[in-house]
C-alpha cells in the first residue's frame, strides 16, 4: 500500500497517518483520533471526583474552581454525556468483607480472541477487573477476589476450562489508588494549599 493510499484510508476512519513505519495494517498505520480538549475547569472537576466524588458537592467544587454551581453540575452533565466520565464507583476494602485473597492472573492468548475471552473471564465469579493488553504475549491481566485458597484455585481452573494459559499469578498485598494530578493543572498541593489558606483565613474586625 503506498502513503498516499494510507493517507486516503486514515481520513476516511478519522485517524492520523504514521507513514514512518511500513509493512503494517492499515489500523496500526493511523493513530487513533484523540478526545476534546479540557479547559482548566473540567480538568478540576475530574480531578475532585477522583479525590471523593461521593463527598463532593457542586457548591464545594464551585469554591475552589472560582465559578458558579450551575456551571459546575453543567460542566459534569457535559463530561457525562461525551463518555469523558463513564461512572461513579465504590472502592471496596474487600479484606472487610471476608475476601482476604487478591490475586493478579497474567493470561496469554491470541490476540484476535482477546474481546471475546475477556467477555468470557468476566463472568466467573470472583473476578473483578480484567485488563486487555496492547501488545506481548501475556496480554490479559485479571484481577480476582477470594475467601480461600480453594476459591482462588476454583476461578484458576475456570480460566484454564476456557482453553487459555495461565502465565504466572501474583498475591496483592496492598492496591493504592490516587487521582491522576494533570487534570488539575497547577498541581493537588496549589489546590490543597489554597483551600487550607481559605479556611485559615479570619474575617477582619468590624
Amino acid at each position: 500500500m503506498t502513503e498516499g493510499e494510507t493517507n486516503t484510508q486514515c481520513a476516511a476512519s478519522g485517524r492520523r497517518p504514521r507513514s514512518q513505519r511500513r509493512n503494517l495494517s492499515v489500523a496500526s498505520l493511523c493513530t487513533p483520533p484523540v478526545g476534546r480538549d479540557l479547559d482548566d475547569i473540567d480538568r478540576s472537576i475530574l480531578y475532585l471526583l477522583q479525590r471523593n466524588a461521593r463527598g463532593t458537592t457542586a457548591e464545594e467544587m464551585a469554591d475552589k474552581t472560582g465559578v458558579s454551581a450551575s456551571t459546575i453540575r453543567n460542566r459534569i452533565d457535559r463530561l457525562e454525556d461525551d463518555g469523558i466520565i463513564k461512572g461513579y464507583h465504590p472502592e471496596i476494602n474487600y479484606e472487610e468483607v471476608n475476601l482476604p485473597l487478591q490475586m493478579t492472573f497474567v493470561i496469554s492468548a491470541k490476540p484476535t480472541r482477546l474481546p471475546e475471552f475477556s467477555e468470557q473471564i468476566r463472568q466467573i465469579h470472583g473476578v473483578i477487573d480484567v485488563r486487555e493488553i496492547l501488545t506481548g504475549r501475556r496480554n490479559i491481566h485479571v484481577d480476582v477476589v477470594g475467601t480461600s485458597i480453594a476459591a482462588i484455585t476454583r476461578i484458576t481452573d475456570a480460566i484454564h476450562e476456557l482453553g487459555i494459559e495461565t502465565e504466572s499469578s501474583e498475591m496483592i498485598r496492598r492496591r493504592h489508588v490516587q487521582p491522576f494530578n494533570h487534570f488539575f493543572l497547577q498541581g493537588a498541593e496549589d489546590m490543597d494549599a489554597r483551600a487550607a489558606d481559605s479556611d485559615d483565613e479570619v474575617s477582619p474586625s468590624e
